[in-house]
C-alpha cells in the first residue's frame, strides 16, 4: 500500500491519472475527465476508484516543500473546487502544488512542446500554400514565389518582403492566441504567484511572435549570396534557407514564416516557467 501523502500515478492509455493518497485506501484527485468527457471536482474516492481497473505507481519527490500530513491539508483545502482544465488546471498540476507548492504539469510541458512543433509545420505549409495561389504566376517557381510574396504585401500596402511579414506574423499572433487562451489563461482560482507568470508570459508570447517575425526577415535579407530586401536578395535570400533543408525557395518560405510561430510558445511559455522558478 501507498504511504500517506504519496504522488499516485495511474495510466489510461494516452496520458496518466494523479491523486494524493490521504490512507484508508482513499485518494484526493481533480476528478476532471477521469471518467469520462464531463470534467469533475476535486473529491475524496476510494484507492479502486481513482485506478478504475487500471494500475497505479508511486511518483517520487525527493525533496518535498510540504511534510505528508500538510499535503494532505493542503489537498484537503480545495475539496470541492471545480475549475478543471486540461492544459491549465488538471489533476497533475493539482498534487504537485499539494506536495511541492509548484503548479506544474509534466504532461503539459511536453503537450506544449509538441504542439509548438505541429503548429509551426502547419504554418509553414499554409504558407507555402498562400505563396502558390496569390500571385499573378500561380505556382511555387522562384516568379511564382515573389509574386505571391508581393501580392500579400499588397494588402497591407507594401510588397515581397511585407507578405513575409504577414504569413510569418500572422502565424505567430495566431499561435500566441492559442497559447494564451489554453495553458496560460488566467483562473481566479489559481494563488497569486501563479497568476503573475501567467500573465507574463501571454504578454511574451506576443512579443516572441514579433521578434520571431523581425528575425525571420532579417535571415532572408543576410542568407543568400544578394544581401539585402530588394527582389533579388529575397529571392536569394528565401533559397539560401530553404537549402538548409535541402528545399527552395518555397522551403525557405515555410521555414522563415513557421519560426515566429515556435518564438510565440518558446518565448512564452519559457518566459512564464522562468518566473515561476524565480518566484519559486
Amino acid at each position: 500500500m501507498p504511504r500517506i501523502g504519496d504522488h499516485l500515478k495511474s495510466f489510461r492509455g494516452l496520458y496518466t491519472h494523479h491523486g494524493i493518497y490521504i490512507g484508508s485506501s482513499r485518494v484526493i484527485h481533480y476528478s476532471g475527465l477521469s471518467d469520462g468527457i464531463q470534467s469533475g471536482p476535486i473529491e475524496q474516492v476510494s484507492l479502486k476508484k481513482f485506478c478504475a481497473g487500471n494500475d497505479y505507481v508511486v511518483v517520487p519527490h525527493y525533496e518535498r516543500k510540504y511534510q505528508r500530513a500538510e499535503s494532505v491539508r493542503r489537498a484537503e483545502s480545495r475539496l470541492g473546487e471545480d475549475a478543471y482544465s486540461v492544459t491549465g488546471n488538471n489533476c497533475e498540476h493539482f498534487v504537485n502544488w499539494c506536495i511541492d507548492g509548484d503548479h506544474t504539469s509534466g504532461q503539459v510541458d511536453k503537450g506544449t512542446a509538441a504542439a509548438s512543433g505541429t503548429m509551426s509545420t502547419a504554418a509553414g505549409i499554409g504558407s507555402r500554400a498562400a505563396v502558390a495561389s496569390a500571385g499573378s504566376v500561380a505556382g511555387l517557381s522562384g516568379s511564382g514565389v515573389m509574386s505571391g510574396l508581393a501580392s500579400l504585401g499588397g494588402v497591407v500596402g507594401g510588397g515581397a518582403v511585407a507578405g513575409l511579414g504577414v504569413l510569418g506574423g500572422s502565424g505567430g499572433l495566431a499561435a500566441a492566441s492559442l497559447i494564451n487562451d489554453t495553458v496560460l489563461k488566467d483562473d481566479e482560482n489559481l494563488d497569486c504567484d501563479e497568476r503573475e507568470s501567467r500573465s507574463v508570459g501571454r504578454k511574451a508570447t506576443y512579443a516572441g511572435a514579433a521578434a520571431g517575425t523581425a528575425g525571420s526577415i532579417a535571415a532572408v535579407s543576410a542568407a543568400g549570396s544578394v544581401a539585402g530586401l530588394s527582389g533579388a536578395g529575397i529571392t536569394s535570400g528565401l533559397a539560401a534557407i530553404g537549402g538548409s533543408v535541402g528545399g527552395g525557395m518555397a522551403a525557405g518560405v515555410a521555414v522563415t514564416t513557421a519560426a515566429p510561430v515556435a518564438a510565440a510558445a518558446a518565448v512564452g511559455y519559457g518566459l512564464y516557467k522562468a518566473v515561476k522558478w524565480f518566484k519559486g
